[in-house]
C-alpha cells in the first residue's frame, strides 16, 4: 500500500456497537483519510453528518435509497459482514456506489457454532439440562433423539461455510445431500463435492430427504420466507432445521406450527428476523429450540478480521478504483479522482 493514497478522501463510520474499530481507524489514517466515527443507525442522522463522505464503514446501519441519494460524493458502502441484505445493492449501482463485504473471515466459526447448535438440537439439550436435577432426573423427552448416523443431512446453500459444516458434521451422518442454484456445475465442483460425500439435488430432493436441514443462503427477494408452511410440511417427520444465515429466511409462525405440531422435532437457530426479540416472541424458552444470539461468527480472530477487511476495502478503492471484496459492479462508478 503507498503512503497517503487515502488523502483527500473522507472515511465515515456510521455505528461500530460492540465493535472495536481502532485498528481501522488506524489503517485508514495511516492511508491519509480523514476519518469520522458517528455513532448511529439514524438515517437523517447518517445523511446530516456524511455529507462529505467518500466511504461508508457500516456496523448494523441499514442505507436504504434515500440515504444513498443523499450522500453526493458517496463511492463505497462498506460492510463490516458477510452479509449486505440491510444496503440497497440496486440504488448504489445505479448512482456508482460499490458496496463490498467482508467473506471468508468467520467461515469457521460460523461452521463450527452451526454444528455446535445442530448437535444441541439434535441430542435434545435443552430440554435435558433442564431436567438434570434431583426432581427431574428421570424424565425423557416424548419422542427419543435420533441416531446421527441413520439419518441424512441436508446442505441449502454449498458455499464456502456449507461446505465447510459437512467436513465438519459428515462423518455423522449417513447421508447428505445439498443443493445451491449459483455454484456451478463443472467437473472440479462435482469432485469437490464427491470428496465431500454430497449427493447434489434439487431444493425439493433436499428438504424432503433431510432429516437435518441447515440453511447457509443470503437474504434475497427469492429467499425471504423461503421457509414457509409448505417447504416444513415437505420435510420428513420429526426433522431439525439449523439457520445461522439470516433470520428472515424463516417464517416464524410457520416454524411455530411445525415445533408444535411435532413435524419438527427441533430448530437450531443463531438470527432471528427481529434482533433482539421481543421478550414475548414465541421462539424464546421453548425446549424445543437451540437459540443464540448472533454471535456464530464471533471469536478472537474475526472481531480484529472483519474491522481489518472492511478498511481495507476502502483503501485498496482509493488506490485501485476498485474494492478488494466487491459484491457489486456499478456500471459507472463514481470517480476516485
Amino acid at each position: 500500500m503507498s503512503a497517503g493514497v487515502g488523502s483527500g478522501f473522507v472515511a465515515v463510520y456510521t455505528d461500530t456497537e460492540d465493535s472495536d474499530v481502532s485498528n481501522g481507524v488506524r489503517m485508514l489514517e495511516e492511508a491519509g483519510f480523514e476519518v469520522r466515527i458517528l455513532e448511529t443507525r439514524d438515517p437523517e442522522a447518517i445523511i446530516a453528518g456524511a455529507q462529505d463522505a467518500d466511504m461508508l464503514l457500516l456496523g448494523y446501519a441499514a442505507v436504504p435509497r434515500e440515504v444513498i441519494e443523499a450522500l453526493p460524493k458517496l463511492k463505497l458502502l462498506a460492510c463490516m459482514s458477510m452479509g449486505f441484505d440491510f444496503v440497497d445493492i440496486d440504488a448504489a449501482a445505479e448512482h456508482g456506489v460499490w458496496v463490498s463485504n467482508v467473506p471468508g473471515a468467520a467461515t469457521e466459526e460460523v461452521a463450527t457454532h452451526a454444528l455446535a447448535i445442530l448437535l444441541h438440537a439434535a441430542r435434545q439439550l435443552p430440554f435435558y439440562l433442564g431436567s438434570a436435577n434431583a426432581e427431574r432426573w428421570n424424565e425423557r423427552a416424548a419422542v427419543p433423539p435420533r441416531r446421527l448416523s441413520e439419518t441424512t443431512l441436508g446442505i441449502v446453500g454449498l458455499g464456502k461455510i456449507g461446505r465447510e459444516l459437512v467436513r465438519l458434521a459428515g462423518p455423522l451422518f449417513g447421508r447428505i445431500v445439498g443443493y445451491d442454484p449459483f455454484l456451478p456445475d463443472t467437473t472440479e465442483i462435482r469432485e469437490l463435492l464427491s470428496d465431500l460425500r454430497i449427493e447434489r439435488g434439487s431444493l425439493e430432493e433436499v428438504r424432503e430427504a433431510a432429516d437435518v436441514l441447515s440453511l447457509h443462503l443470503p437474504l434475497t427477494e427469492d429467499t425471504e420466507r423461503m421457509i414457509d408452511a409448505e417447504f416444513l410440511a415437505a420435510m420428513p417427520q420429526g426433522a431439525v432445521l439449523v439457520n445461522v444465515s439470516r433470520g428472515a429466511l424463516v417464517d416464524v409462525p410457520a416454524l411455530v406450527a411445525a415445533l408444535d405440531s411435532g413435524q419438527l422435532s427441533a430448530a437450531a437457530l443463531d438470527v432471528l428476523e427481529e434482533e433482539p426479540p421481543a421478550a414475548s416472541h414465541p421462539l424464546l424458552g421453548r425446549d424445543d429450540v437451540v437459540l443464540t444470539p448472533h454471535i456464530a461468527y464471533f471469536s478472537d480472530r474475526t472481531e480484529a478480521e472483519y474491522v481489518r477487511i472492511q478498511a481495507q476495502n476502502a483503501i485498496a478503492l482509493a488506490e485501485n478504483g476498485r474494492p478488494d471484496a466487491p459484491v457489486n459492479s456499478p456500471s459507472s462508478p463514481r470517480s476516485v479522482r
